[in-house]
């Protein structure tokens, strides 16, 4: 299904931050009202995109707001899912639940080793590395940005390229957080604070420095 430029950028701003309003999209997008609910109209009659309840303000009217539909979500790839899911039946019936544990935890440590590298490499301080992680991440597909905190970071994945595979086996999700604290003991605490399968529309890690 093609989409114009300006229907891309909103449906990737839903994407990474959720549910809106058209007035906020047209801040954010640099458009008129008029333009945006023209382009949201398009959207929802190609059923990317819904409008959810009124939420109540302080002041002033009801809003609605803005947020992806399934198809909508489904626009951001959850790369070879079915091949991915296949494979995973296959090794739990032959090698177990534990046999396929075992398997995603080996690669789980190569996965730690590979960011290791890659962070050693970059500039030096807590939070460029947090940041070079995201850039990894994102590479991956997981559209991962960083958020400053008063008393920390968070590191915020807007998708799960592995959504089909994390939902047959959550050892994947275990594996994430593992590596993502084993990354920077010593240094931070990592709390997962969102997750997509337990509801929220992401997964997100709050990153607080340990101090010295």
């Amino acid at each position: 299904m093609d989409l114009s430029k300006t229907q891309d950028r909103i449906i990737h701003r839903l994407k990474t931050r959720g549910p809106q309003s058209v007035k906020i999209l047209s801040k954010q997008l640099d458009m008129t009202t008029m333009g945006v609910r023209q382009h949201l109209a398009e959207l929802e009659n190609k059923g990317l995109v819904a409008q959810t309840q009124e939420e109540r303000q302080t002041r002033g009217r009801p809003v609605h707001l803005w947020k992806l539909s399934r198809a909508g979500h489904g626009r951001f790839p959850d790369s070879h899912s079915q091949t991915t899911l296949e494979l995973i039946d296959v090794i739990r019936s032959s090698l177990g639940e534990s046999g396929l544990n075992q398997l995603i935890d080996g690669r789980s440590v190569k996965v730690e080793a590979s960011y290791k590298e890659q962070l050693a490499a970059a500039e030096p301080g807590l939070q460029r590395q947090i940041e070079r992680l995201a850039e990894l991440r994102s590479e991956e597909g997981y559209m991962a940005e960083v958020r400053l905190l008063p008393d920390g970071w968070m590191l915020i994945e807007n998708h799960c390229p592995i959504c089909s595979a994390a939902t047959s086996c959550q050892q994947f999700c275990k594996s994430e957080l593992d590596i993502f604290q084993r990354l920077f003991e010593d240094r931070a605490t990592v709390v997962r604070t969102d997750h997509l399968l337990s509801g929220a529309r992401r997964c997100a890690y709050k990153i607080t420095a340990i101090d010295a």
